[in-house]
This record gives C-alpha cells, structure tokens and sequence, in this order.
C-alpha cells in the first residue's frame, strides 16, 4: 500500500525540518515547498493526501493557498491544516474560513499534530469515495446515483465517455503523462458540464480514462459536442513536436503488430430513458458500452445516441 504524502508549505526551514523528522517517524511521505507559489504548483501536479500550511509566508500567504486549492475542483476536497502563531485568533479565523480543515499553533506538540492528521485523512477517506486521481466520484457514487434517478422515475441522459488509442500513448509516453491526459480530460469535463449543464448534473471517474456525466436529455447533447471539440482542440499538446507533426505515433495493437497509431481522441455513448424505459442500473451501463463500441469504429472523436424504443 502506498504510503501517505503530506506536503508543507513554510518559509521557514526550520519548521519544514522539524515537521519533516516528525512526520517521517510516522512513515509519512514528505514533499516541502518554500512559499505558496511553490506549493500550490506541488499541490497540484504532486497529489498529495494532506496539506500542512503556514498562514504567513511571502509571495503568496497560507489563507490564499487554501482559497486556489478550494476552487480547484480535481483539489477541493484535499484536506489542509494551518499553521498559525500563538494567540493569532485572526489567523485561525481567516484560515478556517478560506477553507482549511484545522489548524494547529506554533510552536506545536508533534504528538498533537500527528493525531490530528491521522483524525483528519481518516474522517477524508471515509467521507471521500473518490478516484484519486482526479478526485471525482468514484463507482460507489455513480451506482447510487444512477438508483436515485430511476428511482425518481425521471428522464435522464448518461454519457459513457472513454479515450481512443490511450494505452498507446501510455507505453510510449509514460503512466505521468497519462495522469495528465485523464486529468485534463476530467477539467474539460468538469468546465463544460458547468457552462452546459444544470446546477445538480453529475460527473463521475469510473477509473482509468473512463468517466460518467449524468444530466438531463435536454444538455445531453450540447455537453457531448463541446467536450470533443475541447479534447480535439487540447490533444496535440499532449505530444512532442515531432508526433504532433506526423498526426501519429508508432505502436503496437492488440495483435502485437506496429502500426501508425492516431493521436488521442474521445468516444461517447449517450443514454436516455426519454424512448425506453431502464428498470435497473446494469442496463444503463450494458446499453452505454454497446453505443461507446459504436462510437468507437470512427476514427475520430464522436457521440452516438440511443435511438432504441421500447
């Protein structure tokens, strides 16, 4: 099993260092930054399970770095702890109500503090069933969500999205840069479904480069549109110069046969209950793999629709 990462964000070395030793002890994984800027840029490209951070520092201070993370929503369920000075009521308050989790005084008891992160990425990880890579719901969530919409017996529309041609570009350019891909392609997910959508729409990560939107029949469509034109838009920066260039790159298929590999494309398959009624969840996922392998024979970015009655 992994081990937890924890990132503190202090200008001061020696607090990063005292913290460092204590947390070590605790088998911790550590990851330092110097100021704000620095551990925001961590924060966002390291995943790291908690965030320890001091409320005063240059460039950018601790209330701030908790405010960025908060809106950023593959981080905004990333637990924070401040670090504020003895009797700074302000600096509690202000910390707490940028969004951090807890807080703890300097100079501090480093028994305190390590029960305090084990209470804090406890009370997450059970509160938070989420992938986590990109923070979405994960399959637990999409299930529950898909019962309380047939349990509402109310139209509906479920896009299966997946990536074309992503295991080859993952064994040529890297499990890094793959994270990267699933993740930007959860943030167009994300920032289309909020232009688009409704207030209560739906995105999950069922895991890998396969994720769920679930909002109504009347979006459906417009939300499918917007995410290939912004995934075609964004994938050729995904490549180097020369692959970009070329419009391939070379690889292997499932036969174990080298060939020109198209760059990365998305395929949908759209599920409504607008023409059909869905009794049970399974349907709709067994209905979704079946249009998305539709989808999936252009070679190109595309959508296909349930046109099915019954």
């Amino acid at each position: 099993m992994p081990r937890t990462k924890i990132l503190i964000i202090d200008d001061d070395p020696d607090i990063r260092d005292v913290l460092n030793i204590t947390l070590s002890q605790e088998d911790y994984e550590v990851i330092e930054a110097s100021d704000g800027l620095e551990g925001l840029k961590f924060a966002q490209t390291k995943n790291p399970d908690l965030v320890i951070v001091d409320f005063k520092m240059p460039k950018m201070d601790g209330r701030q770095v908790c405010q960025q993370l908060k809106k950023d929503t593959l981080l905004s369920h990333m637990p924070i702890i401040m670090l504020t000075g003895k009797g700074d009521v302000a600096d509690k308050v202000g910390g707490l109500n940028a969004g951090a989790d807890d807080y703890i005084v300097k100079p501090f008891e480093p028994q305190e503090l390590i029960a305090r992160i084990r209470m804090i990425i406890r009370r997450s990880r059970r509160d938070l069933e989420a992938n986590p890579l990109t923070r979405l719901p994960g399959n637990v969530s999409i299930l529950n969500e898909l019962q309380k919409k047939i349990d509402q017996n109310s139209t509906y529309a479920v896009c299966y999205l997946d990536l074309d041609k992503f295991k080859a570009y993952n064994d040529k350019y890297g499990f890094e840069h793959g994270d990267e891909v699933i993740k930007e392609c959860a943030r167009i997910l994300i920032r289309t479904t909020s232009e688009l959508g409704n207030p209560d729409d739906f995105i999950g990560h069922i895991g890998g480069d396969d994720f769920v939107v679930i909002t109504s029949v009347d979006k459906a469509d417009a939300i499918c549109e917007k995410i290939i034109a912004d995934f075609d838009k964004i994938s050729p920066s995904f490549y180097t110069e020369e692959d970009k260039k070329a419009g391939f790159i070379l690889g292997k298929d499932r036969q174990g046969i080298e060939r020109k590999i198209p760059l990365l494309s998305v395929s949908i398959g759209l599920v409504s209950n607008e023409k059909r009624k869905i009794s049970h969840v399974a349907e709709i996922g067994e209905i979704g793999a079946e249009l998305k392998r539709q989808a999936k024979s252009v070679e190109k970015s595309n959508y296909v629709k349930d046109q099915r009655q019954g």
